[in-house]
């Protein structure tokens, strides 16, 4: 019996995820498709309904197509087609956002319709939210994680997990309880944001960014981002002195104080909009604070912590939520794998090692574009910058999970190295299909994939090691690893048993991997390249699997 006359419960699962957002429902649907099963739960009864986070960066597309989702979100969703900035009332040259070469582009989608797509996704893989449970303390030991959880009615519940994931934001209970020092600083401004619709010609798609000096120095600036529907936007900029407070807000809303009224709004449009467009049905509104802190670690022991939990920072640039996701996707596999036994021993703790680079650089760049009201990095191209603002360029290069066994030095060098983001090819064949294969397609399965190339001269010279390699390597990865052979268009057809193959009639894979004679690409579950090699070794793919498999 617990104080108030309740009994407790005792249960247990996989892995107890803390929080429901976008970051905590992408965890759960990947450990999910994985093969594993978790429990989610959320202190909030309901969702908010804020469209707190809004744009989708080209690599969450990407991982979502891998998911199954990508199409509910394009078709709930407004294709953001550049941005235009006015200073003290003059437009600048317009940045058109091109879509990045073989990908998706930047996909307006506010956070509520993102957490109603992962909900229904997860739904569909046999899991819902458990709403109106709070975190109140855990423990763990070598072998679990104990965690007590409070409902509303003051019951409480003990569960035990084989791990716990804290994706419970900027005020992170599991952050807290491991003691991990979140080292950063708050901007001194005070900001609030709007859900309106604005009466104005401006064109559709189209993010707005108007700048003037401040009456009382600084910079005064409204920033308007599009949303699904006519005229719609949300609107951001300075709160005015009548709505600050000493102590506002360390990170995010301000829930416990409303927000700006529609007159507020209309007069920061009024002062830096030329025309003075009418703004109108505000649907929600609300105040904000702005500070950037990154944690020492990403997880201690079998406690991991994801999104704003680990990293928090400006909103520039829509980086948070997809770097947050992108942690989840991260870790995900890497706990499937660990809770099946199959983990090598040092596996999980290249979550901290391949993410919080990326954690640290996301917050150093987007404090920078703050500080400056603008975006880039100096020396980029166009088309290097809306890569890097996609979220392409996101590498782990000196992770203990990326190699290569290259016989030749310059074997493959302008191909994707180990660690880099596995490019898409269009263009493959394949018999009996009256159509082209995407590279993208062999890579939608929860597991590793293993891409075998030959050109004719090593076709020719017998491909028969290929079905045992694919055979031995299989049952090396416990079945979680797919091999396929990509043959040049001129190769001599195969009498391979057990290995699918592809033609690169087109020469795409060719040129984008840079393979010649025999090669390997060994893709991993989250896109990444892992290994890579040239000519293709039994020893040497072995090795390199052995840091991820026991």
């Amino acid at each position: 019996m617990s104080a108030t006359g309740l009994v407790d419960t005792e249960t247990t699962t996989d892995t107890l995820i803390v929080g429901a957002g976008p970051v905590g429902l992408m965890m759960a649907a990947e450990l999910r498709r994985h093969g594993s099963t978790c429990r989610i739960i959320d202190r909030l009864t309901r969702p908010t309904g804020w469209p707190k986070a809004i744009g989708i960066q080209p690599r969450t597309l990407e991982i979502w197509e891998q998911m199954g989702i990508v199409r509910e979100a394009i078709d709930a969703g407004l294709w953001l087609r550049g941005q235009l900035v006015f200073t003290d009332g003059k437009p600048g040259d317009p940045i058109d956002l091109q879509v990045p070469d073989g990908t998706y582009g930047f996909l307006a989608l506010p956070q509520y319709d993102v957490e109603r797509i992962l909900t229904e996704h997860l739904e569909r893989l046999g899991t819902a939210v458990d709403r109106g449970v709070e975190l109140r303390a855990f423990t763990q030991d070598a072998d679990g994680v104990s965690a007590t959880l409070t409902r509303p009615d003051g019951s409480t519940e003990t569960v035990r997990a084989g791990y716990l994931v804290g994706c419970d934001g900027a005020h992170s209970v599991v952050r807290h309880g491991l003691g991990l020092i979140f080292e950063g600083d708050r901007f001194p401004e005070e900001y609030m944001l709007g859900d309106v619709e604005v009466d104005w010609s401006m064109p559709p798609g189209y993010a707005l960014r108007f700048l003037a000096e401040a009456p009382g120095g600084g910079q005064d600036v409204l920033v308007c981002v599009p949303l699904p529907g006519r005229s719609r936007y949300r609107l951001s900029m300075l709160a005015p002195p009548e709505l600050r407070q000493a102590t506002g807000p360390e990170h995010g809303m301000a829930g416990d104080r409303p927000g700006p009224e529609l007159g507020q709004i209309q007069a920061v449009v009024d002062r830096l909009v030329p025309g003075k467009p009418a703004v109108g049905n505000l649907r929600w509104s609300s105040l904000f604070g702005i500070s950037h802190r990154i944690v020492d670690r990403y997880g201690v022991g079998r406690v991991f912590v994801c999104g704003d939990a680990a990293h928090i920072h400006p909103p520039t640039g829509a980086q948070g939520a997809n770097t947050g996701m992108q942690d989840a996707y991260n870790l995900a596999w890497k706990l499937a794998l660990a809770l099946r036994g199959l983990a090598a021993p040092e596996l999980l703790t290249t979550y901290d090692a391949e993410r919080r680079p990326v954690g640290e650089e996301v917050v150093g760049r987007t404090v920078r574009y703050a500080r400056t009201q603008s975006i880039g990095e100096a020396g980029d191209t166009v088309r290097t910058g809306l890569a890097r603002e996609g979220q392409l360029l996101v590498a782990y290069p000196d992770s203990p999970l990326s190699s290569a066994a290259l016989d030749f030095p310059d074997a493959l060098n302008d191909g994707p190295c180990p660690g880099e983001r596995a490019p898409d090819v269009h263009g493959l064949t394949q018999e009996g299909l009256g159509f082209p294969v995407r590279l993208f397609e062999l890579l939608h399965a929860p597991c590793h994939t293993l891409i075998l190339y030959a050109d004719a001269m090593a076709a020719q010279e017998g491909l028969g090691g290929f079905e045992a390699l694919a055979s031995q390597l299989r049952e090396r990865c416990a079945g979680l690893l797919r091999v396929y052979a990509v043959l040049a268009a001129d190769a001599p057809q195969p009498d391979l048993v057990g290995v699918p193959v592809l033609r690169d009639g087109s020469g795409a894979f060719r040129a984008r991997y840079a393979v010649a004679r025999s090669a390997a690409y060994l893709i991993r579950p989250d896109g990444y390249v892992g290994f890579r090699a040239q000519p293709v070794k039994f020893e040497s793919i072995t090795a390199h699997l052995e840091r991820t498999f026991t």
